[in-house]
């Protein structure tokens, strides 16, 4: 049987170098959520399914720091839109609904930096960073 020049036993790509784990893609859905919105639903329910496979240890940190981002992520929406309801206070809403994109866009990309390593988070159970 011939080997196939492109696979390889970590996931990791020869050509491209793009090492593709769970956490990863948990971070592409993630990513792609900004544009699709369902697809970071879909990251949430894999973060939660692959935590529960008894992962390695570094993988589970990326689950349980995905987990947090976008509730973190949801709560703070919430508020945001509570806000939304004064009239007065819609700039501010304004603005922390542009902050917690950039918040959740600034995790996730930690979060794939490391997964491409392939690192645990330092501090998975961190607010902000």
């Amino acid at each position: 049987m011939a080997e196939n020049p492109n696979y390889s036993p970590e996931g990791r790509n020869p050509s491209s170098g793009f090492l593709l784990n769970n956490p990863t893609i948990v971070s592409l859905l993630y990513l792609g959520g900004f544009i699709t919105g369902i697809s970071a639903l879909v990251g949430l329910v894999l973060a939660y399914v692959w935590s529960s496979d008894s992962p390695a240890e570094w993988e589970r940190s990326h689950y349980r720091y995905h987990i947090r981002t976008f509730w973190l992520a949801v709560l703070q929406g919430i508020v945001a839109g509570l806000l939304c309801l004064t009239i007065i206070l819609i700039p501010v809403a304004i603005a922390w609904f542009f902050w917690i994109a950039v918040w959740t866009a600034v995790r996730t990309i930690k979060a794939l930096m490391a997964a491409q390593k392939p690192q645990p988070i330092a501090n998975p159970a961190a607010w902000l960073w």
